[in-house]
């Protein structure tokens, strides 16, 4: 069986998430863990739960693109997705910007947003077909500019340190959770969180970052 999508929804009209999150609930493919309508709310939630894949407004206090780039960069393995009256260029742009995978206009229907969120969560990105065409050749430009510029790693937290310095004296995600009394599934996504914010592929190389960060002996 499946593992469902765990998804937060956040937007700030109460009808319309309601009709998001049933939506996506009846579907059964989705275990809605959280929702709110703001970008502060976004940021309490994900941080408590560490979902899938987290859906967001533009239009909200706080602002989505806020909350979607404080997201991408504390939790790079959370997929952040758009959905939003929105059909402004910069608007998506800045959105793909913060890190978003998905780009998904608020007229599409219940069957089709599942359909869209499933494929964006087994690794792919959508971008409204609508807007697709006008942003393009930003987004080709964009691909050929020098590795150079992207961006450097984000810190990391406290938490994610901690499990670093366990994980690089060699402990498994079980021994890590017993000794930080978490759950081990919460490691794992700590883990992932880690292995993306220091651009590294496994555990090894982790371990390697956390003796080049002073965080072991």
């Amino acid at each position: 069986m499946i593992d469902p999508i765990r998804i937060v929804v956040i937007d700030d009209h109460p009808l319309f998430r309601g009709g998001v999150v049933r939506s996506l609930a009846e579907t059964g493919g989705f275990d809605i863990v959280g929702e709110g309508g703001s970008a502060e709310e976004a940021l309490e939630l994900v941080a408590r739960h560490l979902p899938d894949m987290v859906l967001l407004d533009i239009s909200m206090p706080g602002g989505g693109i806020a909350a979607a780039g404080r997201i991408g960069a504390g939790f790079p393995a959370v997929t952040i997705v758009m959905l939003t009256v929105s059909e402004a260029d910069e608007d998506v742009l800045a959105a793909l910007k913060a890190g978003a995978r998905g780009y998904v206009l608020k007229g599409v229907g219940a069957e089709e947003l599942v359909a869209i969120l499933r494929d964006i969560a087994s690794g792919g990105a959508y971008v409204s077909p609508s807007l697709a065409a006008r942003i393009l050749s930003t987004m080709q430009e964009r691909a050929a500019r020098p590795a150079a510029a992207e961006a450097q790693p984000a810190d990391l937290s406290r938490r994610e340190e901690d499990i670093l310095r366990l994980v690089g004296c060699g402990m498994s995600n079980k021994e890590v959770a017993r000794e930080l009394d978490l759950q081990e599934k919460t490691v794992k996504h700590y883990m992932t969180n880690i292995l993306q914010k220091l651009q590294v592929r496994n555990r090894v190389e982790a371990a390697i970052a956390a003796r080049r960060r002073g965080l072991l002996p």
